[in-house]
């Protein structure tokens, strides 16, 4: 039986355990490794976020920079200008909880005034170190990611002596940071990194092991949805790596999703929220299958 963790913010509350949620992608920006441009506009980036509810997102991912490998930064007012408009927007359109996937605390707390509820920091607070005073004075859910650098460089040629062992310990470290600095443990959400500071091998091998992070005590999100090591094995003969929104593509982000929730995860976070939603309606049902039940053993 999983364990049930209730995220709450104000009088809200996002129940994880019960059923594997669903994290909906919008990136607005001109850079993002498979939809750059695509939503960067505000208009297109709020009826994609509305589009993600309606095909049964759980929470939607807003963020103003991205974090593909060899990124460049973004500056402070640019980030701003790109995402606040659009959290005020979505949040008057859509009673589920919107996250500002962010490094910054500015843009964190313009994001928490606008509407957004939860903090996805793929630097684990690392990078501003206001960043944990913010979630705790907003009494805002944080996501602390493993990364091994900075987008900029963390693929260069990433090593690990014990890949679990430093992943885990990197996260238990990043929790007790946040919560030594005033965020409820109840509210922290941890992500192995899929694709950040990780080689093909690296992220095959933390799907396959994400039940070891139980013993962190906290909801596990897991990103993997069109990343380059799903590319890579699905390459064809000649070497040529697919479209990354080709449905080849599609068919691996689904894979990794089904694998990840299979194993543990929590929350998917994806680009394709109604393929997922129905993916992982399969694969709850397998999870929590009682054994023995023959209600309809005869149904095919």
């Amino acid at each position: 039986m999983s364990k049930i963790y209730n995220i709450r913010w104000g009088s809200n509350v996002l129940t994880l355990g019960k059923k594997t949620r669903v994290m909906g992608i919008v990136n607005v920006t001109p850079d993002s490794f498979s939809d750059g441009g695509d939503f960067l506009s505000h208009g297109h980036a709020v009826s994609r976020g509305i589009k993600l509810y309606q095909a049964g997102a759980d929470i939607i991912d807003i963020g103003g920079e991205s974090t593909r490998p060899s990124s460049k930064d973004v500056t402070l007012d640019e980030e701003i200008r790109r995402v606040i408009p659009v959290i005020e927007s979505l949040a008057q359109k859509i009673p589920i909880p919107i996250s500002v996937d962010t490094t910054k605390s500015v843009v964190a707390e313009k994001a928490l005034e606008a509407g957004a509820s939860i903090i996805n920091d793929i630097s684990a607070l690392r990078f501003d170190p206001l960043m944990v005073k913010v979630a705790a004075r907003y009494h805002a859910p944080v996501i602390l990611m493993h990364m091994k650098g900075r987008p900029k460089d963390m693929q260069e040629n990433p090593v690990y002596e014990d890949l679990l062992a430093e992943v885990m310990g990197f996260l238990q470290e990043a929790m007790e940071n946040a919560v030594q600095n005033g965020v409820d443990p109840s509210r922290v959400i941890l992500d192995p990194g899929i694709g950040f500071g990780k080689t093909f091998q690296h992220n095959l091998i933390l799907l396959k092991n994400l039940e070891a992070f139980k013993t962190l005590n906290a909801p596990l999100l897991v990103g993997a949805s069109r990343k380059a090591f799903i590319r890579s094995l699905l390459k064809d003969d000649s070497g040529e790596t697919p479209d990354p929104k080709g449905h080849l593509v599609e068919t691996g982000s689904q894979a990794a999703a089904a694998a990840a929730a299979m194993n543990g995860a929590h929350i998917i976070r994806v680009h394709n929220v109604e393929n997922t939603v129905a993916t992982l309606k399969i694969i709850d049902a397998v999870i929590h299958a009682a054994e023995g039940d023959e209600e309809d053993a005869a149904g095919y």
